[in-house]
C-alpha cells in the first residue's frame, strides 16, 4: 500500500532494524492548511474585535493612554498573532510532514527548522476515528485521529496523534485497526 518509495526513507532515522512499513504517505496540501482555517477565523474576529473596539480610540487626548494601551494590547492580541503565526507554520511543516504505520508502532515525521519524529506505540492506543470534511472529500483525502488509553482529567481521552489529510483513510483506518487487533494482549 506504500505508494511512494521515498517515503519510508524519511524514516530510516528511527526506523527499528527489523521494522517494515505497512503503510506510509504524506498529507495532501491544501486539506492540511485548511486545518488551521478554525483557529484562524477565531483570531481574526478576536483581532477584529480589539481594533475595532479599543485600538482605534487610542491616543488622543479623550483616548487610551498608550503607555498602557501598546503592552496591554500586544499581550491581548495573542490570539491574533498566535492563529497567523500558526498558519505560517503549517504553510512551512507541509512539505516535510510524512505519516507511517508498522506493525507496532505509528510514527508522525514533521518540522520546518529541523526535523522532528513521533512514535507512538500501539499499546498507548486505545481508540481511533477517521473523518472526512467537505475539503478533504474534495480532494478524495481524509484524517484519522488516535486517542489515548489514559482519560483525561474530564473523563475525555487526549488525542496522541493525527494522520491529517491522506489519501485512502478509510483503508489506512482498517489497516491500522488490524495492526491494533493483531497486538499481544496484555494479561489483567
Amino acid at each position: 500500500m506504500i505508494t511512494d518509495a521515498s517515503l519510508p526513507m524519511a524514516f530510516q532515522v528511527i526506523r527499528d532494524k527489523d521494522e517494515k512499513f505497512l503503510w506510509a504517505g504524506k498529507p495532501a496540501r491544501a486539506p492540511f492548511l485548511v486545518s488551521g482555517l478554525p483557529f484562524l477565523l477565531f483570531g481574526c474576529l478576536w483581532g477584529s474585535i480589539d481594533y475595532f473596539g479599543f485600538i482605534r480610540h487610542m491616543g488622543g487626548p479623550h483616548g487610551i493612554p498608550l503607555g498602557f494601551a501598546i503592552p496591554f494590547f500586544a499581550l491581548h492580541l495573542f490570539p491574533f498573532w498566535g492563529s497567523v503565526l500558526n498558519m505560517l507554520r503549517l504553510a512551512l511543516v507541509v512539505g516535510n510532514t510524512y505519516y507511517a504505520v508498522t506493525p507496532k508502532r505509528l510514527m508522525l515525521r514533521s518540522g520546518y527548522w529541523g526535523t522532528d519524529f513521533r512514535s507512538i506505540d500501539f499499546e498507548q492506543i486505545a481508540n481511533l476515528d477517521v473523518s472526512v470534511n467537505p475539503v478533504e472529500n474534495a480532494s478524495n483525502v481524509g484524517s484519522i485521529r488516535f486517542y489515548s488509553k489514559m482519560p483525561t482529567a474530564n473523563g475525555n481521552r487526549a488525542s496522541l496523534i493525527s494522520f491529517v489529510g491522506i489519501r485512502d483513510p478509510y483503508e489506512v483506518f482498517k489497516l491500522v485497526k488490524k495492526a491494533l487487533d493483531d497486538q499481544p494482549r496484555a494479561a489483567a
